[in-house]
């Protein structure tokens, strides 16, 4: 009997060792997948993705669907062979998505910040293509600063001490004469129904960067209107969300229904003059797309070759390189004609 136990202790040996391995041995890869999608003419957790206040919105139906590519990370042996022999799982080495001069929080910080950034451009974008004029404005507020209380985040600067200034080249011609100590008088525009225009005197500061006087604002030559734009989704790292938010954004802002009603999805960076650019896992996101029941998918140019490698039944790929082309590729399709195609 003791010959027997001793025998089975042995087999097992292996077969323990090897659980070991598979569970408790993590690799230094990380799989990426098809992630959730999001409806940017719908809501999330009670609110508007794409929120307008202080302008008329028009109605509309369908969905203009942005993608996203999931991530786990830490995996063990037997989830990355798991994940891998599902087929849906892509595992890549971890330096690929975490370089290793970077924290995790610091790449994550990284990512939330291009996706506020996206945020921007994407309203800058939607805005130019409504052609809504230019002006110089406050993108942020230094706080403690000397604008800080003064004046907002989104006011557009018509003039300075009286002289109008039509762009920032203009506007920092003028801020580059003045000292530390020196009032300056803003003329602004503010999107406030109630106070929409007003005037704010500034005593400018110093900073060890220049020897003009310093205000404490970002400023930007871009499209301005008079309501407000939110965006309210969280926790959605890197800028791809930012060319079907500017599709939401136009099609929020004008009568008719861009998508046709239809179930569009998409991807894609954007600028402030409308370009769109690749992104990264766009097969990933076209099989999302796919299964959340979409049937066109908007693709950047850039990313076209790779999706033609995976395409999904069902799912219409149109090409696009820019915003206006975008909105020409859809509403070309509503009219049941033939837009540009990957």
């Amino acid at each position: 009997m003791n010959r027997r136990i001793s025998t089975l202790l042995v087999a097992l040996v292996p077969v323990v060792a090897l659980f070991v391995l598979l569970s408790a041995v993590t690799v230094p890869f990380v799989s990426l997948g098809p992630g959730p999608t999001f409806d940017t003419l719908g809501e999330v957790d009670g609110k508007e993705v794409v929120e307008i206040e202080g302008t008329e919105v028009k109605p509309t139906s369908g969905h203009l669907n942005m993608t996203t590519v999931s991530q786990r990370d830490g995996l063990t042996l037997a989830q990355a062979m798991a994940l891998w022999m599902s087929g849906r799982e892509q595992l890549v080495p971890r330096e690929l998505v975490y370089p290793p001069d970077k924290s995790k929080d610091e790449i994550d910080e990284a990512n939330t910040t291009d996706f506020r950034r996206s945020e921007d451009d994407a309203q800058y974008a939607a805005l130019s293509y409504l052609k809504y004029p230019e002006a110089v404005t406050v993108e942020s507020v230094t706080d403690p600063g000397p604008s800080a209380g003064k004046l907002n985040d989104g006011d557009a600067i018509d003039a300075v001490n009286g002289k109008p200034v039509a762009n920032v080249d203009e506007f920092q011609a003028i801020l580059k004469a003045t000292k530390p100590g020196d009032d300056i008088v803003l003329d602004y525009r503010r999107k406030d129904e109630a106070n929409p225009i007003g005037t704010a005197t500034v005593t400018l500061g110093t900073n060890p960067d220049r020897d003009y006087g310093f205000l404490g604002i970002a400023v930007v030559d871009a499209p301005w209107a008079p309501f407000t734009v939110e965006f309210n989704l969280a926790n959605i790292g890197g800028p791809s969300a930012g060319l079907m938010f500017s599709l939401a954004l136009i099609d929020k802002l004008t009568t008719g229904d861009l998508n046709d009603g239809k179930f569009v999805a998409g991807t894609g960076t954007i600028d402030g003059e409308g370009e769109v650019g690749p992104i990264g896992g766009i097969t990933h996101k076209m099989l999302a797309a796919r299964e959340a029941g979409a049937t066109v998918f908007l693709v950047p140019a850039d990313n076209c070759p790779e999706a033609k490698t995976d395409p999904q039944e069902g799912l219409e790929m149109i090409k696009v390189g820019t915003l206006t082309e975008a909105v020409d590729a859809l509403n070309t399709l509503s009219a049941g004609g033939e837009p540009p195609r990957c």
